[in-house]
């Protein structure tokens, strides 16, 4: 990389039948130029698009603009003014420019800050070096995030919308980036139909890679099981009852011991009549023997009443069940 370079370009109008779809240089993550379009239509172009020319078809590559471009073209132009770069450019200039032309109009997202990253990896293989460039392009240095977001731009595109929608974290949408496609492509659409939390998220994943590996089957085949499309596909239940069933429906596939006992827990527990003011907790996934029973009262007669509770639920047989 040359530091010393200073791209040379002039300015030209062209023809935008001239202008290629290679989009190597593209940031935003936005496709849609509608909301330009009015500007466009009354200013006309306030920042001309940044052109590098091609010498072998006389073509020319987009380094900064998609989105002005793509106005005047649903505009019905014919052609624009535009800076041409010199076809003697080096790419690592084009991509300088292409992200400082977004980096210093507003603040990236995760899927341009990923793109950018990817293109300056095309330039420096020391990722110190090039949090050094990013940092004076505008953008974080840290090499630690840099590794972290630089490749979800190579993610599938429903994850990557999901990462903009916010309903795939980044931490889950890293772990996705370890599976096929369409096992990832399957999960994307679970959370963005059930919109989960992130713990929630990686609770599902974790139990369904378990599931996997304890039955010697893809992840895969447990999204086409039929009791998991029977839930998802009820509509007589919301999201959040969805959500719920498929967490219980998981849990009992990893863990069939403990969904057992604890089905033959609360089927006991019923049995005592503790009613609303108590409550009895196993201990945790049923392992040891320390249950603890917790009681509410707002005033000495229900203390009382507590009292006397207490001593029919030692004499109870569904309480010696639990105890063993």
């Amino acid at each position: 990389m040359t530091d010393n370079f200073r791209p040379i370009f002039s300015f030209s109008v062209i023809s935008l039948s001239r202008i290629s779809p290679d989009e190597r240089f593209r940031i935003t993550s936005e496709t849609s130029a509608a909301r330009l379009i009015p500007s466009v239509r009354t200013m006309g172009l306030m920042q001309p698009p940044l052109l590098l020319k091609n010498t072998a078809d006389e073509s020319f590559t987009v380094v900064c603009g998609f989105r002005r471009i793509a106005a005047c073209r649903e505009l019905g132009w014919s052609q624009i003014g535009a800076g041409i770069l010199d076809p003697g450019t080096p790419e690592s200039e084009c991509v300088k420019l292409a992200v400082t032309d977004n980096s210093f109009q507003r603040t990236l997202n995760l899927i341009e800050m990923s793109r950018a990253f990817s293109m300056l990896s095309r330039i420096f293989s020391d990722i110190r070096e090039m949090g050094k460039e990013a940092a004076a392009l505008g953008l974080p240095e840290n090499p630690a995030m840099i590794r972290k977001i630089q490749g979800i731009c190579l993610l599938p595109e429903a994850i990557q919308a999901g990462i903009l929608s916010e309903t795939v974290p980044l931490p889950v949408a890293l772990e996705l980036g370890k599976f096929d496609t369409d096992t990832a492509l399957g999960f994307a659409h679970l959370f963005e139909m059930l919109k989960p939390s992130l713990n929630k998220e990686r609770e599902i994943i974790t139990l369904m890679k378990e599931i996997a590996a304890r039955e010697d089957r893809s992840v895969s085949d447990i999204f086409e099981e039929n009791r998991f499309r029977e839930i998802l596909g009820d509509k007589e239940t919301d999201r959040n009852q969805k959500l719920r069933e498929i967490r219980i429906y998981l849990r009992q596939r990893r863990f069939p011991a403990i969904s057992r006992a604890e089905e033959i827990f609360e089927q006991n527990v019923k049995e005592l009549g503790l009613g609303n003011t108590a409550k009895l907790i196993p201990p945790a996934n049923f392992e040891g023997t320390e249950y603890t029973l917790n009681l509410s009262f707002r005033n000495l007669a229900e203390l009382k009443a507590h009292h006397a509770m207490l001593d029919s639920l030692i004499q109870n047989p569904s309480l010696k069940k639990i105890l063993g």
